[in-house]
């Protein structure tokens, strides 16, 4: 979600005045209104000589919110829907790919749970080597755990046959496939994703290479310094 200063030129109504207004109350970001008291906000609003237009602000961002959503679906739905969208990422663990019915399930979320040092992070790792062989993908590292030797090891076992040449080609292209960015706090992680959203949309239109698989290794490590509590989430 983006900044509000992006927003101005799709939607004149998010003027300067408006992100004047909003910044006075601590909000600079679409994902601000999220965490954001409204009603305490359109009170606000109320007392401002330009209350109308405040108000239409407000509104509208709640708009571009609602559209970003997707329809609710009933059981019934949900089920017709993965029967036509049967496209999977596999990770490459046997295991894991038995359990997620045969991998990462393309446009959806997969969230990987568990206590520190069980292997979130080395299941992260091997999907992406594994991806990375055919797919562009963007992994971002938010705690210094990307590891390109854990890559390289990943690939040379399941490469064992084959010839130091091809080896290394494999390797090049895995690795020329990831684009891996370090974030250390979740606006940070926020501008990377408006950013990716960006360069998606434009691929979209110009038929560029497109990045299949987004791995976040941990979102809690992020989350954890707001809401308190450990780091025990991996998005992928």
């Amino acid at each position: 979600m983006a900044p509000l200063k992006n927003l101005e030129t799709e939607y004149p109504i998010i003027d300067s005045n408006f992100q004047n207004f909003c910044a006075s109350h601590g909000i600079f970001s679409v994902e601000d209104f999220l965490i954001h008291d409204l009603y305490m906000l359109a009170a606000f609003a109320e007392q401002n000589v330009s209350s109308e237009r405040l108000k239409e602000g407000i509104t509208q961002i709640l708009s571009i919110i609602d559209d970003m959503h997707q329809p609710w679906l009933n059981g019934m739905e949900l089920l017709e829907d993965a029967k036509r969208n049967k496209h999977f990422l596999p990770t490459g663990i046997q295991g894991v790919d038995l359990l997620l019915g045969g991998g990462i399930r393309v446009g959806q979320l997969t969230e990987l749970v568990g206590p520190s040092a069980s292997g979130k992070t080395q299941v992260c790792l091997q999907t992406a080597s594994n991806v990375a062989r055919n797919y562009m993908m963007l992994y971002l590292d938010t705690g210094n755990s990307f590891s390109p030797q854990r890559i390289a090891y990943f690939l040379g076992k399941t490469n064992e046959l084959a010839s130091a040449q091809a080896k290394n080609q494999i390797l090049q292209k895995v690795m020329s496939n990831i684009l891996c960015h370090s974030v250390f706090d979740i606006f940070a992680m926020f501008d990377v994703l408006h950013q990716l959203e960006s360069n998606l949309r434009c691929q979209e239109r110009g038929g560029g290479c497109r990045i299949r698989l987004l791995i976040v290794d941990s979102i809690s490590l992020l989350i954890a310094p707001v809401l308190g509590g450990t780091s025990t989430r991996v998005c992928i």
